[in-house]
């Protein structure tokens, strides 16, 4: 099974390794995101396979998280469609009852951080060069209040307060301390490891596994469930607002600098 924005999969022994290819930095487009939940729909509901290793096609880029283009520009019933496909993505990710395991082979900021946050165990490449963090502050954007849960419930509700504010992003070494991940190894090594955990994990039978993820993680999921078109129509009048849009606009225009 391939697929052209979404990436590769591979399938081994009960794994998929899914690795996320939307070049060049892997920005969570609304193209990619149909692609790949739809790539996800499919490994869920084959019996054959009991867990999935998330990682990119590219090392150096795990994600870059939300595409800003999605965001910028467009009309509000093109961000109110783009919002939905990017809760449905998390929603998918934290209430899988397969295995997820994060091989995290390059930088993940924002909703590259939220799609890693949501796997059961995740490994970073040991390289100063790759940092993890919802920095969305520092783009003029506000973390909506389930990635923030999501946050909380990993690193704590100061760390979390702290980090959101001020859009910290995080090295492997203090990314490991805080808890953002839960291995930090050598680059060549990631794979292998993503493997092995894997293989730890599978050792559980699947039905206690499931129920006990369900019960740490459905009252969250619930709360977004509960505010969804909510939560679409604060997203939608946030990004909607002039101020918001001429933030976007000067951080895009950096960016293009920095490739010039």
């Amino acid at each position: 099974m391939a697929l052209a924005a979404a990436g590769r999969v591979l399938l081994q022994a009960g794994i998929a390794v899914m690795k996320l290819k939307n070049p060049p930095v892997n920005s969570l487009s609304l193209e990619f995101l149909t692609e790949f939940l739809i790539s996800l729909e499919k490994l869920e509901n084959n019996k054959n396979f009991r867990g999935v290793i998330l990682t990119s096609e590219r090392p150096g880029v795990f994600s870059a998280g939300l595409d800003l283009m999605e965001m910028y520009g467009r009309n509000p019933a093109h961000y109110a469609e783009y919002w939905r496909a990017v809760q449905e993505l998390w929603l998918r990710l934290y209430l899988s009852n397969m295995i997820l395991v994060c091989a995290i082979n390059g930088t993940s900021p924002a909703g590259g951080c939220l799609m890693a946050l949501t796997c059961d165990h995740r490994i970073m490449a040991d390289n100063p060069k790759y940092t993890i963090g919802l920095n969305e502050s520092q783009l003029g954007i506000v973390a909506p209040f389930w990635f923030k849960d999501n946050f909380v419930n990993t690193v704590g509700y100061r760390t979390a307060e702290h980090a959101l504010q001020l859009g910290l992003l995080f090295p492997p070494a203090e990314a490991l301390k805080l808890g953002i991940v839960d291995e930090v190894v050598p680059e060549d090594q990631v794979h292998s490891k993503a493997q092995s955990v894997m293989a730890q994990w599978m050792a559980i039978p699947d039905h206690s596994r499931q129920l006990t993820k369900n019960m740490m993680r459905k009252a969250m999921a619930d709360n977004l469930i509960k505010q969804r078109e909510a939560d679409i129509q604060n997203f939608v009048s946030f990004i909607s607002r002039d101020s918001i849009q001429k933030s976007l606009h000067t951080y895009l225009e950096k960016l293009k600098q920095k490739k010039g």
